[in-house]
């Protein structure tokens, strides 16, 4: 039964921690990160765009974190998977003993079927080890401290209309006032305590079902990870990056959030702090291209449907939006949590997203190429989506010409970018490849017609005035990663002069030791920002195609070590190296996995000539 303590009996907070510290568990519906030294400090439930119940990486004072801390001395700390699972083991090691901490959350796919719930099994494999743990939620994006109150031999968490219960093998302590609960017990060789986390309404599981529920949950993601066809060189990071798009991807929706977080900086102190939890169109291609490399045509289905879905939405006056709410709902507006901290100290805290409105033409060719390879590697297209799809591609035929915000989401008001020109060439040759491939109606000689003069507009008004290379807007000097997709989209040659110039030229203005920035001219933003992990890859993949294979291969060494000690991606990373941004981040797995598998291939017959698609 769960005991009521005074707050000088409770357990100070933890400081916070660096976001590359941490590694993410979920249940295709919700994630947490957990943070190397075993604390939960950042978790949205019950959906991941759902508020924060965690959010101590956000402020460690208020957010609130869920902490486990073994009373040994001078103990080492590590991390890693279970393989082949999104099942996350922290271990301490000391002389005196070790403590292994288990978390995971119940696979949808476990049978019987679990209730939606964080678990948490501490063991002690050696030694006689006093631990402490304690649980201090923050509902609904730590704007109140919840209520706890007593439920058999478990407790509440209260707070409006949301609540958590937490149950546990040991006795838990109420903690008068501060909107928590902990527990002290020790542990001898062999023996082990459950937690549980979960809505109110679901009854604790005890010892044997939790173990039940951690072995159907490690096969579920064992099936899933090896029907994966990839087995070049980087077979275990590709199954890591696999894993956490997975994680990212919605089993309702079938929809890829961004990434798991919102509000962590893209440089600390500044003010671009925005929120990820969400599905931007611009990732539609390159998820649908990493599933189907790696064998998960299932995923990649999944995901074209609610993309069509997206454009049934559509009436003939609206527009297609850049983003949407993982359920296919419009996206949340933009909105400040100004009573958090932010990490490190940077505010504002955002939540939603006021890019949702802005006008970037670049969303119809990646939404495009999206249905393109879905069709040429997966199902037909039915009548009813390609009626969409005359009417979209329509709609990029009339207004490919106008000036748009671009993929960077700048603010400093609309321009002529080449990668939104790019990308509204590739919607209209997508949609003549795919009419002619499948026999489909529709005015293929004036979508024809448009695309070729895309192609003049770039070659003519998208070039350096001395140098001859591209660059980023009509007649300006300034580069942009974005200009890699130009070879991977197949606009251009990936030998060809020009192209091979202004690689050198990104080269030589936008990397850093494998680092690659995205620009480097201002955006209409305050403060600066990292390189840019996505560009990283999109970089070794137009080396490898250019068949420079030594410096791709030099890079991608270069690029993986920016990964964490896990294997996870931020969006971006500081000049040393550090994870900043949100975290872990869909597009930059994404594009490691086209990378790899390009150059793997490449690497495996160098002189093979083989066609690159």
């Amino acid at each position: 039964m769960p005991r009521h303590t005074t707050p000088s009996e409770s357990l100070n907070p933890v400081p916070g921690r660096t976001i590359g510290e941490h590694g993410i568990v979920g249940n295709l519906d919700t994630t947490a990160l957990v943070a190397s030294d075993g604390t939960i400090d950042f978790m949205c439930w019950p959906h991941m765009d759902s508020p924060t119940v965690f959010a101590g990486l956000l402020d460690p004072e208020k957010g609130g974190e869920f902490t486990v801390t073994p009373d040994l001395s001078d103990a080492r700390t590590i991390q890693l998977y279970v393989p082949e699972t999104n099942i996350l083991i922290t271990r301490w090691m000391a002389e005196a003993g070790s403590v292994e901490l288990t978390d995971f959350m119940p696979h949808p796919d476990t049978q019987p079927r679990v209730a939606n719930c964080l678990l948490r099994c501490i063991r002690v494999p050696r030694g006689k080890v006093v631990i402490r743990v304690r649980c201090r939620p923050r509902l609904a994006y730590a704007r109140h401290v919840p209520e706890v109150s007593e439920y058999g031999d478990s407790v509440v968490f209260h707070d409006g209309p949301q609540s958590l219960r937490l149950a546990a093998s040991v006795p838990l302590l109420i903690e008068e006032g501060e909107g928590a609960v902990h527990a002290e017990f020790e542990l001898n060789p062999g023996e082990e305590v459950w937690f549980m986390l979960g809505d109110e309404a679901h009854d604790p599981y005890d010892e044997a079902e939790c173990r039940a529920a951690f072995d159907s949950t490690a096969e579920a993601w064992r099936r899933w990870t090896r029907r994966s066809t990839y087995r070049g060189r980087w077979r275990e990071r590709v199954d890591r990056s696999a894993l956490v798009l997975k994680l990212l991807t919605s089993h309702r929706h079938g929809s890829v959030a961004a990434a798991a977080t919102f509000g962590l900086p893209e440089a600390t102190g500044a003010g671009r702090n925005w929120d990820y939890r969400a599905t931007w169109i611009r990732d539609a291609s390159f998820t649908v291209y990493a599933f189907m490399r790696l064998g998960y045509i299932d995923e990649a289905e999944h995901f074209r449907r609610w993309m069509e879905a997206r454009l049934a939405d559509l009436d003939r006056h609206s527009a297609l939006r850049i983003m949407y709410a993982i359920d296919g709902e419009e996206a949340e507006d933009e909105d400040v949590l100004d009573h958090l901290a932010g990490y490190a100290g940077s505010q504002p805290v955002r939540i939603g997203n006021a890019a949702r409105t802005q006008t970037q033409l670049d969303i119809f060719g990646e939404l495009m190429d999206s249905l393109y390879l879905a069709n040429k590697y997966g199902r037909a297209i039915s009548r009813a989506g390609w009626l969409h799809v005359v009417r979209m591609v329509d709609h990029v035929s009339r207004h490919w010409k106008d000036a748009d915000e671009g993929i960077w989401e700048m603010r400093g008001g609309k321009q002529h970018f080449l990668h939104s020109r790019l990308m509204c060439w590739v919607a209209l040759d997508r949609a003549v490849r795919l009419a002619g491939k499948r026999s489909l109606p529709g005015p293929m000689v004036e979508w024809a017609t448009e695309r070729d003069l895309i192609a003049e507009d770039i070659w003519n008004n998208f070039r350096h005035p001395e140098h001859g290379y591209f660059v980023q807007t009509k007649g300006g000097k300034d580069l942009d990663a974005a200009l890699l997709m130009m070879p991977l989209v197949r606009f251009v040659s990936a030998t060809d002069p020009v192209w091979l110039a202004t690689l050198d030229a990104i080269r030589d203005q936008l990397t850093d030791d494998g680092l690659v920035f995205r620009y480097r001219n201002a955006d209409g933003l305050e403060g600066g920002e990292g390189a840019f992990t996505t560009c990283t890859f999109w970089y070794v993949e137009c080396l490898a195609r250019a068949g420079r294979l030594h410096e791709a291969r030099e890079v991608m060494a270069r690029g993986v070590l920016y990964s964490n000690h896990l294997g996870l991606f931020s969006e971006e990373l500081s000049l040393r190296a550090e994870q900043l941004g949100n975290f872990p981040q869909a597009l930059t797995h994404l594009a490691f996995i086209s990378a790899a598998y390009y150059l793997d291939r490449q690497l495996t017959d160098p002189e093979g000539h083989v066609w690159q698609p």
